[in-house]
């Protein structure tokens, strides 16, 4: 059986990665991963609990002399400080060819004894109460500044506030009462407009029904005369035809 090669990159940290609780929320470290050598080193980052953990970039190409930051997000969880964690992360590398285009071709075609890797355990830790108690002094202060000045800067524009309030209220007052006076003067002005219009109306009304009952008179009085006249010679007539009968 072939060895394997010694790991060409340098690993901070070397053997474990921390993770500091609580855990009720993604908590991310670090994993520094350097090459010392002259060629480029192809590399994977591997984890046994592949559903805890986000890992970028969990693959990629170190150019030679040069380093490259992973991100290791462990995801929230419920912790149980008297289990133990059994997760592991895996470095694996080798050296990267001359012309290399696709690689996981190259992966798939490397020879066991090609390959370097190096293994890494993982680390939870809690807080103590104390450094609890430290961490959330220096945000109770910051946060109660914070309260104190929004506080002064809400009581000074609650103390400003009114007088302006006053003003504008006091101006709305006049324009309202200009309004309300000059709807009023309007509404006396069409009254008067419409009893003007009214009376002129019955005079002309009146004087044209008088005009027209007149008419009616005078058209009438020459037709009741000429009726009794009518009447008065059939009388006559009837008189004298007796008369030669």
């Amino acid at each position: 059986m072939a060895r394997r090669q010694d790991q060409v990159l340098q690993l901070e940290p070397e053997h474990e990665l921390k993770f500091r609780g609580p855990f009720t929320d993604v908590v991310t470290t670090a994993l520094k991963l350097s090459n010392p050598t002259d060629r480029n080193v192809c590399f994977k980052v591997k984890t046994t609990a592949p559903r805890r953990y986000c890992v970028r970039p969990n693959s990629g190409v170190i150019d030679a002399g040069t380093s490259i930051n992973v991100s290791v997000m462990l995801q929230p969880f419920d912790y149980d400080p008297n289990e133990k964690s059994k997760h592991k992360f895996m470095v694996q590398s080798m050296l990267a060819p001359a012309e290399m285009t696709d690689m996981e071709g190259v992966w798939k075609e490397a020879k066991p004894e090609e390959l370097m890797d190096s293994k890494l355990r993982c680390v939870f830790e809690l807080p103590s109460e104390n450094e609890k108690t430290h961490d959330t002094e220096p945000n109770k202060i910051v946060s109660s500044s914070i309260l104190k000045s929004e506080s002064s800067s809400l009581s000074k524009s609650m103390n400003a506030s009114p007088d302006e309030g006053e003003v504008k209220i006091i101006d709305e007052c006049k324009k309202l009462q200009l309004e309300v006076q000059r709807l009023w003067e309007e509404n006396k002005q069409l009254r008067d407009d419409d009893g003007l219009r009214m009376r002129k109306s019955t005079a002309m009304s009146a004087a044209h029904s008088s005009s027209a009952s007149g008419s009616m008179v005078k058209e009438e009085g020459p037709s009741t005369r000429m009726l009794a006249l009518c009447v008065l010679f059939f009388i006559i007539g009837v008189i004298i035809g007796k008369l030669v009968l």
